[in-house]
């Protein structure tokens, strides 16, 4: 058995998160730097094993059932977890949206159906196609010669996504896709096919509705 004191004070969790961060931390020692010792006759590094072993399991149904199931974790203990864990969801982590449809996607863009300006936006997704990112690349006209790829997949890469939405407004209301909509889609389109990221749809929002490319078949 052995204690937070027992172990060497450089390898202790809490003055290593003081030394080195957070970061630098395995799972089993932020446990111990959040539980902070051991009890009822069971030690902090056990302890702290096996909580990271139902975090792993269980994700974010973990319960306080689950953790004080654990010999030496009380009520106080598991309370410290789930309030860590809580907090990480309430302002750290990024509850993804999915996209499946081009519907899916207008909440996203109703911020550019309004503006007067045209304002290109490309919405970046994962595996699941779920949103990594939204971002504005170009305002003005929408045209192969303002839209250059390099500009558009830069943060794409970045982000390591596997897909891509494309949008932008027509502030003259008409969703009609015009003949520089079309060239720059097919321009975007080439340069993702070279760097294996598939383009789920392009959408052209105005105040009077929009239309997908892909839903026109024109992808």
């Amino acid at each position: 058995m052995k204690s937070i004191k027992e172990i060497p004070e450089h390898n202790r969790p809490r003055e290593m998160l003081r030394e080195k961060g957070a970061s630098a931390l395995t799972d089993e020692q932020l446990v111990m730097a959040i539980i902070g010792s051991g009890g009822r006759g069971f030690d902090v590094v056990s302890i702290a094993r096996a909580v990271v072993k139902l975090i792993r399991e269980h994700k974010g149904a973990l319960s306080l059932e689950h953790l004080s199931s654990v010999n030496g974790m009380g009520l106080a203990k598991s309370a410290q977890i789930l309030s860590s864990l809580e907090l990480t969801r309430r302002y750290l982590a990024k509850d993804r949206l999915r996209i499946s449809s081009a519907a899916d996607a207008l909440p996203l863009l109703a911020d550019i159906s309004k503006k007067n300006q045209e304002h290109f936006v490309c919405i970046s997704l994962n595996g699941a196609n779920e949103v990594i990112e939204k971002r504005i690349v170009t305002i003005g006209l929408v045209n192969s010669s303002q839209i250059h790829p390099r500009e558009v997949f830069a943060d794409v890469l970045k982000d390591r996504a596997s897909a891509v939405i494309f949008a932008h407004n027509h502030p003259s209301g008409d969703l009609k896709p015009s003949k520089a909509d079309t060239l720059a889609q097919k321009q975007l389109v080439d340069a993702a096919e070279i760097l294996g990221i598939r383009v789920l749809d392009h959408i052209i929002v105005s105040k009077r509705g929009y239309c997908s490319f892909q839903e026109e078949g024109l992808i």
